[in-house]
């Protein structure tokens, strides 16, 4: 590769970059040039722009071209770089656990909105019948298949109030959720991230049972027969485990509705993101299982994509 010589500058580099990315087919060829040249100098994208005739030195340029050289072998932007932005935080991420995704931002906005009603209808009913200085309860959630942790700790960082459990059946996913939690100093007492098959060591604590106001989960759903159809990105480079939701897609699904069950309070709500085409189906079989006020929500690109069922008072 040409890219070598110790005199290139931000702006050479950077415009030499976007040519070859594009010449070799991959996509968005102009922002990936700009993050690959973010990731190997330290700056900031406005800071690209405000420092063109900056030259880069020969580590720059070593990790840059490695960079350039994964990109073009299919590698995701956000493992070359080692973190990904989700709604207002950064998260540390890395090849075997799902990188944080736009549509699960609605997800969180969802649960947020859960959180938002609660506290409303906990602070009339206080006033109601305790006045207004008796404390609001504590929201206890349950993240299952937390990954990167970015469900989890985006809403303890965005509503502190609560208290978080976040479950993974992988021991990679739990010590990178945990370390988001250190980097973005979310660690304390009201977060425990365990390793677990989703719920199954927490459904036999007694102390467990019906003590969670939300159970919320990011699980496998992709029906095993579409696993071939995704881009060549995820299939190439992401965990098929932690993609696969078995034929139906909604294997992993059924298992939490039957949790839940065991784990939610009276009036608790269940969100889950699932594939587009299986919330139908998703829908019937939470009103099956005794849940009321079932609901399906869009994604950022208006596809059917998330979940919610209450558990009946």
């Amino acid at each position: 590769m040409a890219l070598s010589h110790p005199e290139w500058t931000i702006k050479t580099t950077l415009e030499w970059t976007q040519n070859h990315l594009e010449n070799k087919g991959v996509e968005n060829s102009r922002l990936g040039a700009q993050w690959l040249l973010c990731g190997a100098t330290g700056l900031s994208r406005l800071e690209l722009y405000t420092n063109y005739d900056l030259p880069l030195d020969a580590g720059q340029l070593a990790v840059l071209r490695e960079g350039i050289k994964r990109r073009v072998a299919g590698e995701p932007l956000q493992y070359i770089l080692g973190k990904a932005g989700f709604r207002r935080l950064e998260f540390l991420v890395r090849p075997g656990v799902l990188i944080p995704r736009p549509e699960t931002e609605v997800l969180v906005e969802l649960v947020i909105a859960e959180l938002k009603a609660r506290e409303t209808r906990e602070a009339r009913e206080t006033r109601e019948t305790q006045g207004a200085q008796e404390a609001l309860s504590t929201t206890r959630i349950l993240d299952l298949c937390t990954g990167s942790g970015c469900i989890a700790l985006s809403l303890l960082y965005e509503c502190p109030g609560v208290e978080l459990v976040a479950t993974d059946i992988d021991p990679e996913a739990v010590a990178l959720a945990w370390e988001n939690a250190v980097a973005l100093g979310l660690d304390g007492e009201k977060l425990r991230v365990i390793e677990d098959d989703l719920a199954g060591s927490l459904v036999l604590e007694p102390a467990m049972q019906r003590s969670f106001d939300i159970v919320v989960s990011n699980p496998p759903y992709v029906p095993t027969c579409e696993l071939d159809n995704l881009p060549l990105e995820i299939t190439n480079f992401e965990s098929r485990h932690a993609l696969d939701g078995g034929e139906g897609g909604l294997d992993v699904f059924y298992r939490i509705v039957q949790q839940a069950k065991m784990l939610l309070k009276p009036g608790g709500l269940l969100a889950c993101e699932l594939f587009e085409t299986k919330l139908d189906e998703a829908r019937e079989y939470c009103l099956g299982e005794g849940f009321v006020e079932v609901a399906t929500h869009e994604d950022l690109t208006n596809r059917p994509r998330i979940i919610t069922a209450r558990m009946p008072l």
